[in-house]
């Protein structure tokens, strides 16, 4: 649960959305090295979870860049499910979220605008408090992993890359999501 000072935080952001949590990606490992042709790495354990744990400014607690200090500032990527539906739908393909290796996936709002902005997600455990810093570009592995063009065609929508700002936990589901602006709903 959060503590009454990230609750206070929470409420001060006073824009109100209901959106889902649509999918969790938690991997332990970094699956994507060397060459995209030579193929992905197998996971070492199940990657799509119900419910992941947040620490304040260290990330999701059993992923990769947990506590990773080359990934201050983006520790977790939180990604719109829409807008890969879009990128799908130009490319001419149904795309598998899970291997674009974001972390948080929500249907229900342009996540894109969250980049540089404050907000709060609660899925019923009380609110995690985020900061969106920079976009979570996509890579050369999209082409292959994806659909031949998804590299390009991700450009722009490709997710935000987040800090935790407070301990908690996130479940699939709906929530409630609350920013400091108005952001667009899909």
């Amino acid at each position: 649960m959060a503590s009454g000072v990230d609750a206070r935080a929470s409420s001060a952001l006073g824009h109100v959305a209901q959106v889902e949590v649509a999918m969790l990606l938690v991997s332990g490992r970094h699956r994507y090295e060397g060459r995209p042709a030579d193929g992905a790495l197998p996971a070492d354990e199940e990657e799509l979870r119900d419910r992941i744990s947040l620490r304040a400014g260290l990330g999701i607690v059993g992923d990769r860049y947990f506590a990773s200090r080359a990934h201050v500032h983006a520790s977790v990527t939180v990604i719109g499910l829409e807008a890969l539906e879009d990128v799908g739908r130009s490319l001419g393909t149904t795309l598998d979220p899970a291997k674009t290796r974001r972390n948080v996936y929500l249907r229900g709002v342009d996540v894109e605008a969250l980049r540089g902005e404050p907000f709060s997600l609660d899925t019923g455990d009380g609110p995690v408090l985020f900061r969106g810093y920079r976009p979570a570009n996509p890579c050369a592995w999209m082409d292959h992993e994806l659909a031949p063009g998804a590299f390009r065609a991700m450009r722009g929508r490709g997710g935000v890359r987040c800090d935790p700002e407070s301990d908690g936990v996130l479940t699939l589901g709906a929530a409630v999501l609350r920013t400091a602006v108005p952001v667009p709903l899909t």
